[in-house]
């Protein structure tokens, strides 16, 4: 997949698929899958790699990682991207996003984004301009209809819900996936060790999404392989509290040195809340009893 965010158009025409596409789920993948449906068109996809939160949003909570969303969208057989920041390409007027971006920079001759796609300066361009102003261009614009899971529509919203509830199992159905967060092993302080259940830790970025505080059942790729393994999320109560959310997780049957590499940890389900144990021996106890929960 070619970032041209900074770089020349394409010299073919594309098919776009539009959106922030923040969680990549099924209704996401929807209007991207529009795109590769399109013969003699490459498909493209315009979204934002941010620092700036959305009008949308009042705080910055990505259920996946800009980096995740391109490793999606590559495997998917997307060959290009655009994504600026949101504070780039805010202050266009709605008719200048489509000639300035669509048009020039993308060489657009298909369009499609869902019914909700704002665009523009304060969200004025919506799928109706889209459709006008594709006639005006010489492209063609199609709004894909909303997909829906037990007769209500997908979306992000519901989505962030089912993961601060740790309803892990009804979000991972609506992504269409199991929620991953690829992120660098740190240093921690070794207790896990001590315990006879060796953990690799990993610093939920404040950009995210946090799920439920708790202990999850879950799968680590390591050297290209899914090894189950059990999750802690939260502040670690039992040996002190850290300044940040720590994602703890044991790999059953492995016992190497992962510091410093990127390891994709999935979410599979929820086991049981975060506790405060009495000592260490009682913390021991539960994480047997947490790893006989997953098998």
């Amino acid at each position: 997949m070619i970032d041209i965010t900074n770089g020349a158009k394409p010299k073919e025409k594309t098919a776009v698929a539009l959106g922030y596409f923040d969680g990549l789920h099924l209704g996401h993948v929807y209007v991207i899958g529009q795109t590769l449906l399109q013969k003699g068109l490459k498909p493209a996809v315009f979204t934002f790699n941010c620092d700036t939160t959305l009008p949308k949003f009042t705080k910055q909570e990505d259920i996946i990682s800009f980096e995740n969303k391109c490793e999606i969208l590559e495997k998917m057989g997307v060959e290009y991207l655009y994504a600026p920041d949101y504070a780039d390409v805010c202050g266009l007027e709605y008719e200048q996003f489509v000639s300035e971006i669509l048009v020039k920079k993308l060489n657009i001759g298909f369009a499609c984004c869902g019914e909700n796609f704002r665009f523009g300066k304060g969200g004025e361009g919506n799928p109706k301009r889209l459709s006008e102003l594709a006639e005006k261009y010489g492209f063609t614009a199609h709004i894909a209809d909303d997909v829906c899971v037990d007769g209500e529509a997908v979306s992000s919203t519901r989505i962030r819900e089912f993961i601060r509830e740790g309803k892990i199992e009804e979000a991972n159905r609506l992504l269409g996936y199991e929620l991953s967060f690829k992120l660098p092993v740190v240093y921690g302080n070794r207790i896990g060790r001590t315990l006879s259940f060796p953990t690799i830790n990993q610093i939920i970025p404040s950009t995210n999404v946090v799920p439920r505080f708790g202990v999850y059942k879950s799968f680590a790729q390591v050297d290209g392989k899914n090894m189950r393994a059990i999750t802690n999320i939260g502040i670690r109560p039992t040996v002190g509290k850290t300044s940040g959310v720590v994602m703890e997780t044991h790999i059953l049957a492995y016992a190497g040195d992962l510091y410093g590499q990127q390891i994709a940890v999935s979410l599979s389900g929820f086991l049981r809340g975060e506790k405060k144990f009495a000592d260490l021996s009682e913390l021991k106890e539960q994480i047997a009893l947490d790893i006989k929960n997953t098998l």
